[in-house]
């Protein structure tokens, strides 16, 4: 992608990107940039090209003289920055000149200025119909606003007329060479994705919504808490909660705790759980320098205090736009600290067992680029990464794009998410649901209560993730009742690779998402216990939304038995599917771990067939699990097996689900030397 330009709409792009990242510590330095960007904007758009080229159609030595003195008044306004300000006296101008030429184009690139773009590019063609000869150095800017409705062929046209003007400086044919890059990706994407999508932003409202500006929205998995951030006066950021009913949303609130005591914070991010805040700040010598990330926890009084997430996570440099996967395992930001790719890469750092966090490591090419990543956010699904990059093909400025995590484990290639919800400006983080439909963003659109407030919309079917629900409870001693903390892995059966890992809580309790669409094995494990497995088939179902499972492990002991309840076979066969790894997996280690322990395998079958035929067949099963285990190191002195058939059924034959309950295997510990 080529380098940017400073010329059109720039200014307004650097005022959104920055309320929608907060990645300037310094707020007066960003209003010293915004007045010089304006400033370029208005002497290059305005001021200069207005002296390039006279026709014999339009002569501004011919001009009303108070028009002229007004128009003068107006362009001091914009040296000034004060872009509504000019509004009033250009629109003056032109009632007391209808062909002040100068006036259409100025007032034209106010409105671009302001996004009001059909005004702008109104004014454009009538400066363009009053003399095209004049009008020509503007249809760089004019494209820009042609764009920002949406009508890229018509912007296409109009930058390549630019640039066959002769004589072009070289920042000009920069600008207008990188404006046609991306309306011709803008025109290629639409050709590649139908026009059947519908977009339109919902306003939160003003229980969430205020005359600052809100960014940043983070929800928890049930999407019934609501956290952003609040811009306030001068650096100042706030971090506020709103709670969610059948009614809508509750009026925003300050979030308990200390964590607004500091002002200069930004990018909050809520674990689906509800339990841990993750957000930038940047609090002095409380941190590593610049921006730091910092974690909060939930307590009875409130959020705590913030605690830095160390220097395996911080440098010296600025981290920020941090996000937490949905089993709060791995945690994904920002970084401008060298060794990256470009400016500002996405990083990645994952949680140990024992509560610290690895070095966090650059996600790599396939990710970063020479531009600018950020606001990354992994979707409940823990397969969904969205983020911003302006480094990446798209519309102009920063696009938000999606990848995908492949079954190997590794990323797949970055998606524009496409027009309109990618446009010629700079687009800000993006919030999906655990719905994998509903979408949140900040935008300061035509109805906003002021500055930037917070939207939702419905994503297009092929930007989605999936559909996600989740499972929790406590794990316990089944004899004591004890809650116990303890380790829980939940497993794709289709490739009986482990995609959540987690360690509950001191007190046992757990919480693990389950994107639909495939079938899961739930295991849990810890020393002195035999494991616990359970598995949720989702396939081709959405059978619920919420699951509260509490769990009993049973402690080693004589005669305690376990049913596996996904070990499977080939039907009227002995031979083990590929699911049932994960838990013969649990099973072998369980025998690794307690040596001492002796085991008896048992096969069972439901009432189906002939009576002796399932005796043999479940014999041959429990011998299938003892020879794997064998394989896998376990001496066969420790083991035992038999076929029960159909002797020993749990529950009736007389249905499909209570014959699928019999068909099972199971282990007995029949020794503890």
């Amino acid at each position: 992608m080529s380098p940017k330009i400073l010329t059109g709409n720039t200014s307004q792009n650097l005022a959104s990107h920055f309320f929608n990242f907060n990645y300037l510590s310094n707020y007066t330095k960003l209003l010293k940039q915004m007045y010089y960007l304006n400033k370029i904007f208005i002497l290059t758009c305005i001021l200069f090209f207005s002296k390039l080229s006279y026709s014999q159609v339009y002569d501004p030595e011919k001009i009303n003289k108070k028009a002229i003195e007004v128009y003068s008044k107006a362009i001091e306004e914009l040296q000034y920055g004060e872009v509504k300000n000019a509004i009033p006296l250009l629109s003056k101008a032109l009632e007391l000149d209808k062909n002040y030429v100068d006036a259409y184009l100025s007032l034209a690139g106010v409105y671009g200025e302001l996004k009001n773009y059909s005004k702008s590019v109104e004014l454009y063609s009538i400066a363009q119909q009053k003399d095209t000869g004049y009008f020509k150095y503007y249809k760089l800017p004019y494209s820009i606003n042609l764009a920002g409705l949406g009508r890229f062929d018509q912007a296409l046209k109009m930058v390549r007329e630019f640039l066959l003007i002769p004589n072009l400086g070289e920042k000009s044919i920069k600008s207008g060479q990188y404006r046609q890059s991306t309306y011709q990706f803008a025109i290629d994407f639409a050709k590649n994705h139908p026009d059947t999508y519908l977009f339109s932003p919902e306003n939160l409202g003003d229980n969430v919504n205020t005359s600052f500006s809100e960014y940043y929205p983070s929800f928890t998995i049930d999407d019934s808490i609501l956290v952003f951030t609040r811009r306030g006066d001068g650096i100042r950021e706030d971090f506020i909660e709103s709670g969610i009913s059948r009614d809508g949303f509750k009026k925003s609130v300050l979030i308990q705790g200390t964590l607004n005591e500091q002002p200069s914070k930004g990018g909050i991010n809520i674990s689906q759980d509800g339990e841990w805040l993750v957000f930038a700040g940047n609090f002095g010598n409380q941190g590593f320098g610049d921006f730091d990330i910092y974690i909060s926890y939930n307590t009875p009084g409130g959020w705590s205090d913030p605690i830095n997430l160390g220097p395996n996570i911080n440098t010296d440099f600025w981290e920020s736009s941090p996000c937490l996967s949905p089993d709060k395992n791995t945690l994904y930001f920002s970084s401008n600290r060298p060794g990256g790719f470009g400016g500002k890469d996405l990083y990645v750092s994952h949680r140990k067992q024992n509560g610290t966090w690895s070095k966090a490591e650059n996600m790599g090419a396939s990710v970063n680029t020479a531009g600018d990543e950020l606001a990354p956010f992994i979707h409940a699904d823990n397969q969904t990464l969205f983020y911003t990059s302006n480094g990446l093909p798209g519309y102009g400025g920063t696009d938000i794009y999606v990848m995908r995590k492949k079954g190997n484990g590794e990323w797949g290639i970055p998606e524009n998410l496409g027009y309109p919800i990618n446009t010629i400006e700079n687009e800000g983080s993006l919030f999906v649901a655990s719905d994998g439909i509903t979408a949140y963003y900040a935008s300061d659109r035509a109805d906003s209560r002021g500055g930037l407030d917070l939207y939702r919309f419905t994503l297009p079917q092929d930007t989605r993730p999936i559909k996600t629900l989740y499972v929790q409870g406590n794990v316990y001693d089944s004899i004591s009742k004890k809650n116990i903390p303890c380790a829980v892995e939940l497993s794709d059966d289709s490739t009986q690779q482990i995609i959540t890992h987690i360690q509950t809580d001191e007190t046992g309790f757990y919480f693990i998402t389950l994107p639909v669409g495939k079938n899961y094995t739930l295991t849990v494990n810890r020393k002195g216990y035999l494991f616990y497995s359970d598995t949720f088939n989702l396939q081709s179902k959405e059978a619920f939304t919420t699951v509260v499972k509490n769990i009993p492990l049973q402690p080693l002991a004589l005669n305690a038995t376990v049913i596996l309840k996904n070990i499977h076979f080939e039907t009227n066969s002995f031979h083990l599917l590929p699911v049932s790894l994960i838990e013969l997996e649990k099973l072998v280690q369980l025998m690794q771990d307690n040596t001492q322990i002796k085991v008896l395998v048992s096969g069972h079958t439901d009432n189906v067939g002939d009576s002796k035929d399932n005796l043999v067949l479940s014999d041959h099963r429990a011998k299938a699990v003892v020879d794997y285990l064998i394989q896998k190191g376990i001496d066969a002195k420790r083991l035992t097996w038999k076929g029960f058939g159909e002797t020993k059924p749990l529950a009736t034959n007389d249905t499909e689900e209570g014959r699928a309950e019999n068909r099972r295997t199971e282990f007995t510990i029949m020794g503890m030397d």
